[in-house]
């Protein structure tokens, strides 16, 4: 295993040094309207990161949130391809490196490109946030755990790009996520619409129909999901509401390494997240969101409700330092588990 990676590393490194531009772009299929003909690029971020939990031992924790490396570029025009390799010893369930994103793009027809290989489910504002432009540490709560797996092989249909109106993506796939092999012979259809009201509101939508089980071709899980998007002058304010209900899969990995909780028949969640950018360097946010892992339940010790005040510093547009703390709030038992994170991040 270190073999292939130092000899992947030294490959991506040679690309590196014989690349047209360097930079870092978003991790979403959709980005890829911005590269030009035989375009070689090689990006990457990394995430260095303290949490101090408020628990009882007050337990505290240098890591790597995200550690990436990838390649992409077009050929002939039409196609383009992106390789992404995740090296984050801490995403993932047996610390090693491995391939995130793989796909390649036909992208000669605007309304009509499509992708195969590996991606991000098109499902959720949140999620298709690239990772590396996060206004906070971490996603909601409820993306994290209803949107999962959130990476998965299959095939999208996708058309528009930001300077339209309406943007669209469906996707056909497995519904077993990253690194296994599907083993039922159903597909997820998962789709995202977006539509931009005025210049300053967008709204949206996505769904999911599939079926998470392994080995299980009749219990289905059925998912959707509303969001809109307000930037007015420096100020934006983003919203979303995720109801998912039917089967899960608990193997099926969080976001970004997060653990899976138990979930009920019927589970939903919301955020809203406000924020200002004083200047050029510094911007101020604040987010509220709750997640509910079982509707019918009233009293439910899994409900969460969480505030998370923090502000963002851009030293320039290739580092940022985060700040962030997450105040927990338990409605049937009381539990110290607020948490100081703070996160620093280069892109290249």
């Amino acid at each position: 295993m270190k073999i292939k990676i130092y000899i992947l590393f030294t490959l991506l490194l040679f690309l590196a040094n014989n690349a047209f531009s360097q930079g870092c772009d978003g991790d979403d299929p959709v980005a890829n309207d911005s590269l030009s003909a035989n375009n070689i690029k090689v990006f990457g971020y990394i995430q260095p990161q303290y949490d101090y939990n408020f628990t009882d031992g007050n337990e505290n924790t240098f890591r790597f949130k995200r550690a990436r490396i990838g390649v992409r570029g077009n050929i002939k025009d039409d196609f383009s391809y992106y390789f992404m390799l995740e090296a984050s010893p801490f995403i993932g369930s047996s610390g090693d490196a491995y391939l995130m994103d793989a796909f390649i793009t036909y992208s000669k027809y605007n309304w009509a490109r499509a992708s195969v290989g590996s991606f991000k489910q098109p499902f959720s504002l949140d999620v298709s946030t690239p990772c590396n432009a996060l206004t906070t540490i971490d996603r909601s709560i409820v993306a994290d755990q209803l949107v999962a797996p959130q990476r998965d092989f299959g095939i999208m249909l996708l058309g528009g790009n930001k300077y339209t109106k309406f943007n669209y993506a469906i996707a056909l796939m497995n519904g077993r996520g990253l690194r296994v092999k599907d083993d039922n012979t159903k597909k997820d259809i998962i789709g995202r619409l977006t539509y931009k009201i005025t210049n300053f509101l967008t709204v949206g939508g996505s769904f999911r129909y599939g079926y998470p089980i392994p080995n299980n071709d009749d219990d289905s899980r059925t998912s959707y999901g509303g969001e809109f998007l307000l930037k007015w002058d420096e100020f934006k304010l983003q919203g979303e509401y995720i109801y998912d209900e039917g089967a899960y899969f608990s193997g099926a990995a969080g976001g970004c390494g997060v653990t899976p909780v138990a979930l009920a028949e019927k589970r939903d969640g919301a955020y809203i997240m406000a924020s200002y950018n004083i200047n050029e360097k510094f911007q101020p946010v604040f987010k509220y969101e709750y997640f509910d892992p079982d509707i019918d339940l009233k009293d439910n010790i899994g409900y969460i409700e969480r505030m998370t005040v923090g502000a963002n510093y851009f030293h320039n547009e290739k580092i940022r330092f985060q700040l962030n703390y997450q105040a927990n709030i338990q409605t049937v038992v009381n539990v110290d588990d607020d948490a100081l994170i703070g996160q620093l991040q280069i892109k290249f």
